[in-house]
């Protein structure tokens, strides 16, 4: 495959490695100066590992990926796009002429001022939380605070690769604090709040990658941290995060009693949260085949819908609430997992899927969006619609694979398996698509090498 990467090394004369290596060691100097950071200027990439990002096999690891980008003047996921031969890439640049041209076009261009300013922010922060050696004052505390409400707003509208750096360096910072003991007793809690939802996050993003192993062991710090900062609502939250991870992992059983477990903790929730847990119980009751469970764990979830009192964590927002259209979605899954496909789940799936169509709404996800896509091919199979099963599941096929994360590709999964039966089976179409999405999973989902 050729990338834009590989084009720009070409078009640049830069596709050996000699000649590649004397631009790069200047764009590392440049970053090391400007970051404060001298490790980077020591970044020497090996032949092979040159190699590996010419001929697209490999993907740059943390700092050596920001040297490229200030070197060729693209992001990762740009300079990753394919090339097809013959043809002239069109896609716009992060900084006006990139360093390896040898040129420079008068002015910045916005994006770069912007990328610049989110660097500097981001040095000023690192100096306000190290500055205050014996105590940690309110405007550090505040920097975390509205790190925290960026990452959960945007966490569920981009892919995991553009948020994953930020998310750790927060989670970094906030541990870094509780474990100086620099921080007030009027503060401990806050930073609690604030280290549970950013392990939250981090076990979501390993649970994106397909690890789930690990997706637990952040939740259980994420655990100890709600349990810390004495929040209910964080606790019940968490449990309902390891039913998620469960629940794709293929483990329905413990998916089933992590929700009623995060129900059971707190009775007298009246955040979204208590919606949200019914709902994981009925997708895991419908993968044991428990109708009668499903159904009574979807009527719960609609009588405590009518008893929501937004919270603190529906006011952050993201993963941390759960509006209606979501809770369609559960409901959709559940049925669709118990088989059932009939024209009144069909009209219901349909508007799931018209809900989360418009990024411009608060409650978008592109993962919600794609799962609710899979739900309504499979109710379409179900009835023998091939054509609009097809239909339904086109633009997840077409998500680039920084978006195929775990549970997407997981549910895509569902509608292979179902094109696999009669009377589909021996159709044509359903052949091509059972073998497009048997190549759909990227080999490391959400976050790609």
């Amino acid at each position: 495959m050729r990338t834009l990467l590989r084009y720009l090394l070409d078009q640049r004369e830069l596709r050996d490695h000699a000649a590649f290596l004397p631009h790069f060691k200047q764009a590392a100097g440049e970053l090391a100066e400007f970051e404060q950071n001298p490790a980077i200027a020591t970044l020497v990439p090996a032949r092979a590992t040159f190699e590996g990002w010419y001929y697209g096999t490999r993907r740059p690891q943390r700092e050596s990926r920001r040297v490229l980008v200030r070197l060729l003047g693209y992001s990762i996921d740009e300079l990753w796009a394919e090339v097809p031969e013959g043809t002239v890439p069109a896609v716009p640049t992060l900084i006006g002429t990139s360093r390896a041209e040898g040129q420079a076009e008068p002015g910045l261009t916005m994006h770069e001022m912007k990328r610049t300013g989110a660097m500097a922010a981001r040095r000023a922060m690192d100096f306000a939380l190290g500055a205050e050696r014996n105590q940690v004052g309110d405007e550090a505390l505040g920097f975390l605070q509205d790190e925290v409400a960026r990452i959960v707003e945007l966490y569920p509208r981009i892919p995991l690769s553009e948020i994953w750096d930020d998310l750790a360096n927060a989670q970094e910072d906030t541990f870094r604090i509780l474990e100086g003991g620099r921080a007030r007793p009027s503060q401990l809690r806050d930073l609690h709040f604030m280290a549970t939802v950013l392990s939250f996050l981090m076990a979501k993003g390993s649970h994106d990658m397909g690890e789930s192993r690990t997706a637990l062991q952040q939740a259980r710090v994420a655990a100890f941290c709600a349990q810390n900062a004495e929040h209910t609502g964080l606790m019940a939250a968490v449990d309902g995060l390891k039913s998620l991870i469960s629940y794709w992992a293929g483990r329905p059983e413990d998916a089933l009693h992590y929700a009623q477990q995060g129900a059971t903790r707190a009775p007298n929730l009246r955040g979204t949260v208590s919606v949200w847990l019914p709902g994981l119980e009925a997708r895991a009751a419908a993968l044991l085949g428990d109708e009668e469970a499903v159904r009574a764990a979807n009527q719960r979830s609609e009588v405590l819908r009518e008893q929501v009192v937004p919270d603190d964590l529906d006011a952050l927002g993201g993963l941390l609430t759960y509006p209606e259209l979501k809770q369609l979605y559960y409901m959709v899954e559940s049925e669709v997992l118990l088989g059932h496909g009939d024209s009144q789940l069909a009209a219901r799936a349909e508007e799931a899927v018209r809900g989360f169509s418009d990024p411009d709404q608060s409650h978008w996800a592109f993962g919600d969006l794609a799962g609710s896509q899979c739900n309504l091919a499979l109710v379409r199979l179900y009835a023998e619609d091939l054509d609009g099963a097809a239909t339904a599941i086109r633009p997840v096929l077409d998500l680039t694979p920084g978006h195929r994360n775990n549970g997407i590709v997981r549910s895509a999964e569902r509608v292979r398996n179902a094109l696999g039966r009669a009377p589909v089976r021996s159709a044509a179409l359903a052949g091509d698509l059972r073998a497009e999405i048997a190549m759909y999973e990227p080999s490391r989902p959400a976050l790609l090498r």
